[in-house]
């Protein structure tokens, strides 16, 4: 019963009730915080799972398809449309490696590298949408890593 917090075998609480679930609770809060990140990103022309992109690629730019899909624990198929809507939008181009011809890069454009700046605002402005400090953000992040850190693909 250990995967349910705070309940033991003598609990009153009905341990398959929908609310004592750990799993509902992080779905509806992924969820959640989609919801709040939408409008937080509406200005800078980006969707969540673009921004994603854009936070890999501005941590490390060039990488291949592959690095950025590994890095987001995508699969290729799922970070290939995304990469082709940043190019669109002129963030990002896609070129052939130098050393190798055959490994397709995926590189920062000068608004790219610009839309770091505006991007700034953009944990703050979260953090104040759910009334969290920076440590309160930290903390409950850390308590995630348990569930985030396999690394293992969402589509796979």
């Amino acid at each position: 019963m250990g995967y349910l917090v705070g309940m033991t075998a003598t609990d009153d609480t009905d341990i398959l009730s929908l609310d004592a679930q750990l799993c509902f609770a992080l779905v509806t809060a992924a969820r959640n915080v989609v919801a709040i990140y939408r409008p937080i990103l509406e200005p800078l022309g980006l969707t969540h799972p673009q921004y994603l992109v854009m936070l890999a690629l501005w941590e490390s730019s060039p990488r291949s398809l592959r690095e950025l899909a590994d890095a987001l624990a995508f699969d290729a198929a799922t970070a290939s449309p995304l990469v082709k809507r940043l190019e669109a939008q002129g963030l990002v181009t896609r070129r052939r490696a130098g050393e190798d011809e055959r490994r397709l890069e995926i590189v920062l454009t000068a608004a790219g590298v610009a839309l770091r700046e505006r991007a700034l605002a953009v944990p703050p402005a979260v953090m104040s949408t759910v009334g969290m400090s920076v440590e309160q953000v930290r903390d409950l992040r850390e308590s995630l890593r348990p569930f985030a850190g396999s690394r293992v693909p969402l589509d796979s």
